[in-house]
């Protein structure tokens, strides 16, 4: 029997912050490849993993955003694939202990579904791949994020499912369109949700792209499009929910994320009230953003 989400019902539950950022604060160079550090600095990915659980994180990911075969391809890394998937997932549930939860992350593969670069079969085989790694290293759930690309989504979904007894999360990254309501490739939160409940995602949210001004509107649209669907609220997807800190600026040369945790942390209640179940924060979020979540949230 697969494994559910339910324990997390009717409550909010806090996740980790950016891992890439974080390891660059490590010394990753940047443009080198994160998830190769799985095996050649396994310290540093430690260190990430256990500053998030010293901040108060409840769930904590794994260094695997581009542990796919497709991904890896231009780093020259794509045969060992498996190999860092596995270990990225070891190196989370060594840290985490009893901690806090371990949900593996899988990011897109890079290529563009629709322009027939690569054919769907492939892709969601090197999904189905990454997420059989995943369960061996351990994790809990499986988490596809930062898509841009709904039927790609949708691939890494089911292979997920396909090939694993854990819960699947779907996650996409809405940045695009007036309201920056949409993704770059013009989905909808709604598309999203109507996509995710007819492949039997246990969860669906947004993540990167924007900081936290944006994202009540998407909770709520997430929330209301949830409704829609599915009127038993005991049984309704869960929503998950991971902002930037701020919109990227370039300084001296190097990219920045201005916001800092007490002011993301201030956008907080308002996201938790629009029907977030989970939260935490991508790119350019540190350990002191997660501490400030959770200050907020105990009041």
């Amino acid at each position: 029997m697969s494994e559910n989400l339910d324990k997390y019902r009717g409550k909010v539950t806090v996740s980790d912050g950016a891992w890439g950022t974080e390891l660059q604060a490590h010394g990753l160079p940047t443009g080198a490849c994160p998830d190769a550090w799985n095996i050649e600095n396994p310290a540093a990915v430690e260190a990430v993993a256990r500053s998030y659980i010293e901040a108060g994180s409840e769930i904590i990911l794994t260094n695997t955003f581009r542990s796919i075969r497709l991904a890896l391809e231009q780093f020259g890394l794509a045969d060992s694939a498996d190999l860092l998937a596995r270990k990225g997932a070891q190196i989370s549930k060594k840290v985490a202990g009893d901690s806090a939860a371990v949900f593996g992350s899988m990011g897109p593969t890079g290529k563009i579904v629709m322009m027939g670069e690569i054919s769907p079969e492939e892709i969601q085989s090197s999904f189905a791949s990454q997420a059989s790694a995943l369960e061996e290293g351990g994790v809990q759930a499986i988490l596809c994020e930062t898509f841009a690309q709904l039927d790609e989504l949708i691939l890494a979904l089911r292979a997920a499912k396909e090939s694993t007894n854990l819960p699947v999360i779907v996650s996409m990254t809405f940045d695009s369109g007036p309201e920056k309501t949409s993704t770059m490739m013009g989905n909808t939160p709604e598309d999203l949700v109507s996509a995710a409940i007819d492949a039997g995602a246990d969860a669906v949210g947004a993540n990167c792209g924007t900081g936290p001004e944006n994202y009540a509107k998407l909770a709520k649209m997430l929330h209301q499009a949830i409704s829609k669907r599915q009127q038993d609220t005991n049984n309704r997807l869960l929503i998950w929910i991971k902002p930037n800190a701020g919109i990227p600026i370039l300084r001296e040369g190097k990219t920045i994320f201005p916001m800092g945790p007490e002011e993301f942390a201030s956008y907080v209640p308002g996201i938790v009230a629009a029907g977030a179940d989970f939260i935490g924060g991508c790119c350019g979020t540190t350990p002191a953003h997660i501490k400030a979540i959770r200050k907020v949230l105990q009041k």
